[in-house]
């Protein structure tokens, strides 16, 4: 049974509790989630909900859709997989929550939304801490570094499976154009539920506001915040653009997906069917990746094409950003534990700047 779209936070909730109870999906429910019966080959007899925010047409979920034929295929349909996309399971925060309480049992969001339920996270949220190649950042977070920070997510009860692609974040703003840090004095800028993002604008010299992903375009529209941060294709798929005077290619940030597996749920699992998440997981984030590679020069050029003005930070004002932007990190960063893993990220980028 699906959960219609317009069903959102609490109320998804508690109608998958309900089929949960009632044995909806087929799904026998166990200590370690609703894992089933063995089918086909031996792997768990199981319907997966997986829920993420982006549209249908964003490349992240190509790599949603090709998880689900990849497991689907593999396990011969003994596993099967409903996809919630666009926020049908609920706000953001609400679907690491349900992720986190085992009402949904995998989802894909940004490492900003968790870092409230994990706090090592944020670490990949740091300004200017990214080299400025996609190609450069995948080979970092599938480094053994990368697969450490991925474990943190044991510490909120989750699974990590992978880190999936958003691309750079970019700044849009209204009424100023963004230069430099100081060009962020009186401004106000919508950022994700994140203290080291709300941290990174007031050390620029402006605000931020936590606007929910839903209301982001009404924020904007109505001048209730004066910018907003995103990638190229969360800007253009939801016209962000539109209501917007300025976007600048900046490589401040990097959006990332973390998807992640409520952590019960996936060790209820037999080794075949882990094995077989991993290996969806694997085909998932190679699709979205590619995808995202395929379409990011069409978003960009439409959003030129726009009455957007799109202006790409120079390499001096890069250098600029990237000064003011280091004292955040220790800011930030406090907990030895979370300092032992930025220094060897550092060390990573470095090497991997360095090839």
């Amino acid at each position: 049974m699906k959960i219609p779209a317009k069903l959102a936070g609490t109320t998804a909730f508690a109608l998958m509790l309900t089929l949960t109870a009632c044995g909806g999906g087929g799904q026998e429910e166990s200590e370690g989630g609703t894992s089933g019966d063995s089918g086909s080959g031996g792997y768990n007899n199981m319907t997966i909900t997986f829920s993420h925010n982006q549209p249908e047409d964003s490349p992240e979920h190509t790599g949603a859709v090709a998880f689900k034929d990849h497991i689907e295929e593999a396990t011969d349909g003994s596993v099967t997989v409903d996809l919630y996309p666009a926020s049908q399971m609920g706000s953001l925060r609400e679907q690491v929550e349900g992720t986190q309480l085992g009402e949904i049992d995998i989802t894909m969001q940004p490492s900003a939304v968790v870092t409230p339920f994990v706090d090592s996270v944020k670490l990949i949220d740091l300004p200017y801490l990214w080299p400025a190649s996609n190609e450069q950042k995948y080979e970092v977070l599938d480094s053994e570094v990368g697969e450490e920070l991925l474990g943190t997510l044991n510490e909120g009860g989750f699974e990590g499976l992978g880190y999936w692609p958003g691309g750079f974040k970019l700044f849009t703003t209204s009424g100023t154009e963004i230069h430099e840090p100081s060009d962020f004095e009186g401004l106000t800028m919508r950022t994700m539920e994140s203290p080291a993002l709300i941290t990174q604008y007031e050390e620029w010299g402006g605000s931020a506001e936590p606007v929910a992903y839903a209301e982001v375009y009404n924020a904007l529209q109505q001048g209730v915040v004066d910018g907003q941060e995103n990638p190229l294709q969360t800007i253009y798929l939801n016209d962000f653009h539109k209501v917007q005077d300025y976007v600048v290619e900046s490589y401040h940030g990097t959006m990332t997906y973390l998807l992640m597996a409520n952590q019960s749920w996936f060790n209820g699992l037999n080794e075949q069917t882990q094995e077989a998440v991993k290996e969806a997981e694997a085909a998932g984030v190679e699709a979205a990746r590619e995808d995202l590679a395929a379409t990011e020069d069409e978003y960009r050029q439409n959003i030129k094409d726009s009455e957007a003005e799109y202006y790409e930070l120079t390499e001096e004002e890069i250098a600029n950003f990237r000064e003011a932007s280091q004292p955040i990190h220790d800011e930030i960063v406090q907990d030895e534990s979370q300092q032992e893993i930025l220094s060897k990220l550092k060390e990573k980028i470095n090497e991997v700047r360095s090839e």
